[in-house]
């Protein structure tokens, strides 16, 4: 049955998916509603939801426009059901943005299959990715992707290792500008988001672990299947997979770097793995089965929303 639904793209299916974000949104931020006596306060919230909305619907152009999905519409519903793992994760703007720059890196990275414009993409995603760091300072790891990326398709022309190097001074110029005019200390800000973390000890209740564990429980079922059925991909696209799969670990190293630790930073990985659970979803089997792991998930997400709230 929902399977059904959703196997098809259509806007009604979108339509759908808003209108829940919309509603879980509201049903979080409604538990302090101080921030309704404020205007500013209201247009944060209203520029939050804005931008995970932009977020999701990248997501889906990502995976449709380079051919890692059919025409169904369910990169935008694993999107949704992976966000509500993190409901906290909706009243964070640092994370929210940060995450909103690498999808548009992410974007011009998996592109790159085409050939076309090779420079301009690598240097525009490389400005998204320093941009991104300066809202969370681990995200820069991706630059990593950037790299994987010149090595797959461009690692001929030296000029395309140059870029990345050329966009990192360009926003750090920009920043120290910035900085300077806005008496922003830059070494305080340096020394207070590059700390590094291990520990695993930030959970406040028993709720969170919980959440974490399903997720990450969940994530290895379909990181494991996208293993699984590599192979069988075609072969133009198996690049731009590897590529989804190595940025579902860069941002579990995000998480695992950072100090400010909580499952809020587990959104890095929520993109690359809602595109590698509809490449799932997708593949041929029993539709009794997709039904399960499609019911399994969405009552893992409502247990994971309504327990942490």
């Amino acid at each position: 049955m929902i399977t059904s639904v959703f196997k098809k793209s259509t806007p009604i299916n979108f339509f759908l998916v808003v209108i829940l974000m919309l509603v879980f949104f509201l049903i979080y931020q409604f538990q302090d509603l101080s921030w309704i006596n404020s205007t500013f306060s209201i247009l944060i919230k209203t520029m939050l939801f804005i931008v995970l909305l932009a977020s999701v619907f990248i997501t889906n152009f990502i995976s449709k426009k380079n051919g890692l999905s059919k025409d169904s519409s369910y990169t935008i519903l694993f999107y949704f059901l992976f966000l509500l793992f993190f409901p906290s994760v909706l009243d964070n703007t640092n994370l929210i943005l940060s995450n909103f720059f690498i999808l548009l890196a992410l974007r011009r990275l998996i592109s790159l299959q085409s050939l076309k414009a090779s420079k301009e993409k690598i240097f525009d995603a490389s400005i998204w990715i320093f941009i991104a760091a300066l809202f969370h300072f681990w995200s820069i790891i991706y630059i990593v992707l950037v790299f994987i990326s010149i090595i797959f398709h461009t690692f001929r022309d030296y000029r395309n290792w140059v870029l990345p190097f050329i966009a990192f001074f360009a926003v750090g110029i920009c920043y120290i500008v910035v900085a300077l005019i806005c008496s922003i200390d830059i070494l305080e800000f340096i020394y207070t988001h590059t700390r590094v973390s291990f520990k695993l000890d930030y959970f406040t209740n028993n709720y969170q672990n919980a959440a974490f564990s399903i997720y990450l429980t969940i994530a290895l079922f379909f990181i494991i299947s996208m293993f699984a059925s590599l192979s069988n991909k075609p072969q133009l696209l198996q690049s731009s997979f590897k590529k989804i799969i190595l940025s579902f670990f860069l941002g579990v190293a995000v998480f695992v770097l950072s100090s400010n630790k909580s499952n809020d930073i587990l959104l890095f990985t929520i993109a690359p793995l809602s595109i590698m659970a509809t490449s799932h979803i997708e593949i041929k089997q029993l539709k009794l089965k997709q039904e399960i792991v499609l019911s399994v998930l969405i009552l893992c997400s409502l247990f994971a929303f309504f327990s942490q709230l």
